[in-house]
């Protein structure tokens, strides 16, 4: 059999047409009187279908019915999982099997077996101790491991640099009126001329006869 000429009358679509879904067109066409929405309820309405996700119907939704765990979240999280941030520790005692002068990365760690992979940020500790130069570049590192490491004549170089929190700066209260002592001087003189009016004068002892 040859092979098929084009013409108009041999032309076909790439793909089988699939027909539109007809709705409010009668009972005969299977979806007529209620459009297959169905008899009343919310999602029968107008615009039911753009609810946001998460919207159980006004009732408590599930992440606010759980408990929430602590820890350093992502800005992705929903709102606090499923993409909580971590490191993988490693301590000073686990660079024993680095050679003097050696840099310590996440893939050099990984191929002297301490990672097992990657994809997990990297942090430092300062369990152990340290008594070769090293180059270390790894996420993060305590205080206590940048310490010793530098103190063994090594350098660290952070892949990723801390964040730095925001210091809130509160509104001193203003501070009381002081009292015056002079404020006080005046009121005292009434009283000692009170007194004073409160004794009898005396009279001179020559005047009586």
């Amino acid at each position: 059999m040859g092979e098929r000429t084009l013409n108009l009358s041999t032309l076909q679509p790439a793909q089988e047409r699939v027909d539109r879904k007809r709705v409010g067109r009668g009972p005969g066409s299977g979806k007529g009187k209620y459009s297959g929405r169905g008899n009343k309820g919310q999602k029968s309405r107008a615009g039911s279908h753009k609810m946001r996700a998460g919207f159980e119907g006004g009732q408590m939704p599930i992440h606010m019915r759980i408990g929430k765990l602590r820890g350093a979240t992502s800005k992705d999280a929903m709102p606090i999982g499923p993409f909580r941030t971590h490191t993988q520790p490693v301590n000073l005692r686990d660079l024993d099997r680095f050679e003097a002068g050696d840099e310590v990365t996440p893939e050099t760690l990984v191929s002297k077996r301490v990672l097992k992979n990657t994809r997990t940020d990297v942090k430092l500790l300062g369990v152990g101790e340290v008594t070769k130069k090293l180059t270390v570049r790894v996420h993060a590192i305590s205080a206590s491991a940048r310490e010793k490491i530098e103190g063994a004549g090594g350098t660290v170089e952070l892949l990723r640099e801390p964040k730095v929190k925001k210091v809130r700066h509160r509104k001193a209260k203003p501070a009381a009126a002081e009292v015056e002592p002079e404020a006080e001087a005046p009121e005292a003189e009434p009283e000692a001329e009170g007194d004073a009016e409160a004794e009898p004068a005396e009279e001179p002892e020559g005047t009586e006869e």
